[in-house]
């Protein structure tokens, strides 16, 4: 058994809500399935790497906005929601599925991709644990909001950090990370090739 693509996601990031719809494919093709991590770029880029949140990031941010619309427009991908719409608190997804990683890891996938279908393709507000009651079921809800989940996205959150990522998607194939969505294909050519 091939080890899985480890993929560890923010589901405030668009491009990690890209990524998600072509990794699983992407792994599939090569005999691996995917492990998927919630990470927090509040954790890893503000208070980590003590840099400004992308879309405040001057010439950054209106580069940023062009780039992800042009990009679902490119894929077909839905998107209610924008890049400059106000941002979500992410903890109860985040802490959603580092409680299903636990517990119900073979659904994970299916978590990940309802959760990004409803927050970026549907412009949901998935911010607390009621919110995401439709989304996913109650008990993974009613889990979130729970001491075990926060522990378990600690656990994740530290994880990646010790891994070395700092952005989501950051796919991690062998334990060489590939971060964004624009290196799905270099990721791919490295798990055809065994690496380089």
């Amino acid at each position: 058994m091939k080890p899985p693509v480890h993929v560890h996601l923010d589901f405030i990031s668009p491009y990690g809500y890209f990524a998600s719809l072509r990794v699983e494919a992407l792994a599939a093709r090569h005999g691996r399935t995917v492990a998927w991590h919630p990470m927090l770029l509040g954790v890893a880029v503000l208070k980590v790497m003590g840099l400004k949140p992308l879309m405040e990031t001057p010439l950054k941010g209106d580069y940023v906005e062009r780039d992800v619309r042009r990009y679902a427009r490119e894929h077909g991908v839905p998107m209610q929601r924008q890049p400059r719409d106000e941002v979500m608190n992410p903890l109860a997804c985040g802490r959603a599925l580092a409680w299903v990683n636990r517990h119900q890891p073979e659904r994970a996938g299916d978590v990940v991709h309802a959760i990004y279908r409803a927050y970026w393709g549907e412009g949901r507000d998935l911010s607390t644990p009621v919110s995401l009651e439709p989304v996913v079921d109650e008990t993974v809800a009613r889990a979130a909001a729970g001491e075990e989940a926060a522990a378990l996205l600690r656990a994740e959150v530290d994880a990646s950090l010790a891994a070395g990522v700092f952005g989501s998607p950051t796919l991690i194939v062998d334990g060489e990370p590939f971060w964004g969505v624009d290196k799905l294909e270099q990721a791919e050519r490295w798990l055809a090739r065994g690496g380089w």
